[in-house]
């Protein structure tokens, strides 16, 4: 955990969980990983939490609830950005309900703060988030007792009753790395209840389209039924309280026929976070740029983190042998040394070099929009 971070799009992280396991092909050189195997495993937060192979350290599955951090957004006074669990996911599968209410019990307290939660695990955060609405407090008031007395007397300030739900200071989003992965999680994204939902696009593999989540539609939070059909998208949004629908003007959903579970709007995410991977594999400048006008389109703010370790020397080569470094092609493969093929057009020379040295400049300028 550390109040101020060197991620660009926050600022501070809070790690009350750690340890997880790969579920994708972004895992595979994750950080956070190779951290809690070198240079933290003897940390209590992390001994145990990876096996060595001879790949480097893996993430074993085993997860660790760290209670001596989790009252830590309660003693931050300045208003911060916080990514929550860096080190981790909190929606992991070995992750207790109990656990997560803790966590969400903090968030509600620090109404100072903007939190920013990341999973791979869309599927349970949308079954977690989704279920509670009035019985939330219940499980509010049970997190709060657990966290210990600072979250108690911080929440005799101004009542248990009071939050609403969603969390409004909650931001909740989903990583995707290539198009299967988008595919199969940000379906359940947009059917979980969220002030704000996002995209970290990072370690980027692979070209995306987005277009199916930007355009305007018009989505069941209780079956994930779509539709463009422009009479839905005047439905609520998710937050009335009456399980009849009665008090909103939602339309039933065609599929499953409850009322008030519609959102819809020109642009349902609410950022994108785009970034390269520090490691082997580069991203290629065109899927940053594909995503970039996806997102200036559908007025998604649009977040250009990093290159990673490789960077494009800004001009296109000819398609012959000899280019120097790495040579991405306009097919989205690329290729290292002199194994070039002229047949698929001009490609793109990359080089390699530290995070600092490739930065973070997309086609001459940086992109740092974030929500309003």
């Amino acid at each position: 955990m550390a109040d101020g971070s060197k991620i660009e799009w926050t600022e501070a992280t809070w790690n009350p969980i750690t340890g997880c396991s790969l579920a994708s092909p972004g895992c595979t050189n994750c950080y956070a990983m190779k951290l809690a195997g070198t240079r933290l495993q003897n940390h209590e937060s992390r001994k145990g939490l990876t096996i060595d192979t001879k790949a480097g350290p893996v993430w074993n599955g085993e997860v660790r609830l760290n209670e001596q951090w989790l009252d830590q957004p309660l003693r931050w006074k300045r208003p911060r950005m916080i990514f929550v669990c860096a080190h981790g996911d909190l929606f992991h599968e070995s992750v207790p309900d109990e656990w997560i209410d803790r966590v969400f019990a903090v968030m509600a307290l620090a109404t100072q703060h903007t939190f920013q939660v990341l999973t791979k695990r869309a599927d349970r955060m949308r079954a977690y988030v989704n279920k509670r609405g009035r019985s939330y407090i219940g499980d509010l008031s049970r997190g709060i007792d657990a966290v210990g007395p600072l979250a108690r007397k911080r929440a005799d300030t101004f009542g248990r009753d009071t939050p609403k739900w969603p969390l409004p200071n909650v931001w909740l989003g989903v990583s995707v790395e290539d198009q299967v992965r988008a595919d199969e999680r940000i379906d359940d994204l947009l059917s979980t209840r969220a002030a704000k939902r996002w995209l970290s696009c990072e370690p980027l593999l692979g070209p995306l389209d987005l277009s199916r989540w930007t355009a305007a539609t018009a989505n069941c939070f209780t079956c994930n039924y779509h539709t463009n059909d422009p009479r839905a998208l005047r439905g609520c949004k998710g937050y009335c309280q009456d399980p009849t629908g009665k008090s909103c003007d939602a339309l039933p959903c065609p599929k499953c026929g409850h009322f008030h579970y519609w959102t819809g709007g020109a642009a349902r995410l609410d950022w994108v976070v785009v970034g390269g991977e520090n490691g082997p594999r580069p991203m290629h400048p065109d899927w940053a740029r594909a995503i970039r006008d996806q997102c200036n389109q559908a007025r998604v703010p649009f977040f250009f983190k990093q290159w990673g370790s490789w960077a494009p020397l800004g001009k296109a080569l000819p398609a012959q042998p000899g280019s120097p470094g790495m040579t991405a092609w306009p097919d989205g493969t690329v290729r290292f040394g002199h194994d070039v093929d002229p047949s698929v057009g001009a490609g793109i020379s990359m080089f390699r070099g530290t995070k600092s040295i490739t930065g973070r400049m997309l086609d001459g300028r940086t992109w740092d929009e974030v929500p309003a």
